[in-house]
């Protein structure tokens, strides 16, 4: 008997244009503000920051849901569009907007079921979820945990490194910045569910700890 593969509904070209799609909205969402939006000048609040998380995050919503047999498709779509109107919304709406932007395209771009898009909506409309991860479906976890992922890793510590400057602090600062990293990596790794995001996680919570060794061997003044 062989192994049925199941068609996926999104093709690669299909995924490309809605890729486009969210760096331009993005970079609307900038451009058509008079006073530069909200905190412009950090490097996490500006469009090219925005497209770089949510392909982060799709990256790892694709490995995670393969891993723990979730519908892929829904994840990797939900991860692109979940922060499309992060720079256009309150953080407090910007699940729900997001939500309606992505119902609204893929109602409009191609001839996807019904239960495929309110799969893909509901994960987005939830992804900003604070309580516990197993009271949600999987496909919405995988996201989830994509996303809290993604500010624990590298991508985490260069952006902290980063705001020293923009924050004029010195490099005898770093410790410090780096600490936010890894707690933010140890709370990852206790909120998360699937043993491969966990895996994950830890991974990055043991690299973050050695950078941070790394400095105080290094850097004059970081251990003071």
């Amino acid at each position: 008997m062989g192994v049925e593969i199941k068609e996926s509904p999104v093709s690669e070209s299909q995924f490309d244009e809605m890729a486009a799609f969210v760096r331009d909205y993005l970079e609307a969402s900038v451009e058509n503000e008079d006073d530069g939006g909200r905190m412009r000048w950090y490097p996490w609040h500006s469009a090219e920051y925005r497209f770089t998380h949510i392909r982060n995050v799709v990256d790892l919503g694709e490995r995670i849901a393969s891993e723990e047999g979730a519908d892929v498709d829904v994840v990797r779509v939900a991860a692109l569009f979940h922060d499309i109107a992060k720079l256009e919304a309150e953080q407090e709406e910007h699940a729900d907007e997001g939500a309606r932007i992505a119902r609204k395209y893929l109602e409009t771009h191609g001839d996807f079921a019904p239960s495929f898009v309110d799969q893909v909506c509901a994960a987005i409309a939830d992804h900003s979820h604070q309580g516990d991860l197993s009271e949600l479906p999987l496909e919405t976890r995988c996201l989830i945990e994509a996303d809290v992922l993604d500010k624990a890793g590298a991508n985490g510590a260069a952006l902290m490194l980063l705001r020293m400057g923009y924050e004029a602090r010195t490099h005898v600062d770093a410790a410090e910045m780096i600490d936010r990293v890894l707690e933010r990596g140890e709370t990852a790794a206790e909120r998360v569910e699937s043993d491969t995001a966990d895996s994950i996680a830890h991974q990055r919570v043991k690299r973050v700890r050695w950078f941070r060794e790394w400095l105080e061997a290094e850097v004059p003044g970081m251990r003071e």
